[in-house]
């Protein structure tokens, strides 16, 4: 299998992945509001779509790979890349 890293920089078809990311997104979130509106909690949402996130990447980039992309949560979890409001100083 590939590296997940080598086909997420490859620069050829950034502006359609940009865009396929973004389009992503908005399914999520609206998920997200769907499942809030029939009264399941966020953070049921979340653990569930996490879990559905990590199943893919491993079925789509393979075991090692996305252990070698979840390394790297902690740091970026505690230095803010996941908070989306935050107080910069």
């Amino acid at each position: 299998m590939s590296d997940m890293r080598d086909e997420l920089l490859e620069p050829v078809e950034a502006t359609v992945s940009d865009n396929f990311k973004h389009r992503a997104m908005t399914h999520m979130e609206r998920a997200f509001d769907d499942a809030d509106d029939d009264g399941i909690p966020v953070d049921a949402v979340a653990h569930a779509a996490l879990f559905a996130a990590l199943t893919t990447l491993v079925e789509c980039f393979g075991e090692e790979s996305v252990a070698r992309l979840v390394a790297e949560l902690p740091e970026k979890i505690s230095s803010g890349s996941y908070t989306l409001l935050r107080t910069l100083q």
